[in-house]
C-alpha cells in the first residue's frame, strides 16, 4: 500500500521465493487440465477466507473447487502452494483498493483516511466473506503449518511498513512534525485496520466500520 506499489511488488517477490520450488511439479505430458484454474483458485480463496488455512481440508478444497485431489496436486503441487497462489490473487483482487488509497496524491492524512475508508468498504463487501484474509486467515497455526502464519505475518508487516513510508514522507514534506514517531503511528493505523477486520467478522456493519476509521483519524497529529 505505497505510492510506488512496493507492497504489491514485495508480496509477489516474497511469495515467489516459495513458489519456484513447487512449480517444478509438472502435469503429465499431454494430459489436459479439466478445469479452469482461475475459477478453481477463486473458490479456494473463498474457502480459505472463511475457514482459515488449517480449517480448510483437502477434501473441502476439492469440493469447493470442483476438482479431484490428483487434479489439485497436478495444478498447484501442494496445499501450501495453493495457499500462496490464493494470497497473490487476494492481494491483487482485494487489497489493491487500499493500496491505491494509501498512494493517493495529496496529504498523507487524507491518504491514510482514504485507506481506512477503503478497508471499511472492503471488509463489509457484499458477496465476500467478512474481514480480511491476511488479518484473520492464519494468525495461529500448528508447527507443521507455520509457513502459513509466517507468510501472512510478513504481509501484515509489509502493509505496516507501507503506512510508515507514507507517514515518513509527510514528515519530510513538513506535514507532520520532525519528531513524529512514524513507527508508532504506522503501528497504530495498521492495528486499526486489523481491528476493523475482526469487528467485521464479528458482525460490525459498514457504517460502524466507517465510524471506527473516522475516530482513528483523531489520533493524527
Amino acid at each position: 500500500m505505497t505510492p510506488n506499489g512496493s507492497l504489491s511488488n514485495g508480496i509477489r517477490l516474497g511469495l515467489g521465493k516459495h513458489m519456484t520450488a513447487d512449480k517444478t511439479i509438472k502435469r503429465a505430458a499431454g494430459r489436459p487440465r479439466e478445469f479452469d484454474k482461475n475459477t478453481a483458485l477463486k473458490a479456494a480463496l473463498l474457502l480459505f477466507w472463511r475457514q482459515g488455512y488449517e480449517g480448510a481440508s483437502i477434501a473441502q478444497l476439492t469440493q469447493a473447487m470442483k476438482i479431484t485431489a490428483p487434479s489439485l496436486y497436478a495444478a498447484f503441487g501442494s496445499k501450501e502452494q495453493l495457499y500462496r497462489e490464493v494470497l497473490e490473487l487476494y492481494m491483487t483482487a482485494y487489497l489493491e483498493p487500499m493500496a491505491r488509497a494509501l498512494g493517493k496524491p495529496g496529504s498523507a492524512r487524507d491518504a491514510v483516511r482514504e485507506m481506512l475508508m477503503a478497508a471499511a468498504m472492503q471488509f463489509s463487501r457484499r458477496g465476500w466473506p467478512r474481514g480480511c484474509l491476511v488479518a484473520n486467515g492464519a494468525l495461529r497455526c500448528g508447527q507443521e503449518n507455520q509457513f502459513a502464519a509466517q507468510t501472512t505475518a510478513a504481509m501484515r508487516r509489509m502493509s505496516q511498513d507501507a503506512i510508515r513510508q507514507r507517514i515518513g514522507q509527510a514528515v519530510i514534506d513538513g506535514e507532520l512534525a520532525a519528531d513524529t514517531d512514524t513507527a508508532a503511528l504506522a503501528a497504530f493505523y495498521a492495528s486499526v485496520v486489523q481491528g476493523m477486520s475482526v469487528q467485521a467478522v464479528d458482525g460490525a456493519t459498514r457504517e460502524q466500520l466507517i465510524k471506527l476509521g473516522q475516530l482513528a483519524m483523531a489520533a493524527w497529529a
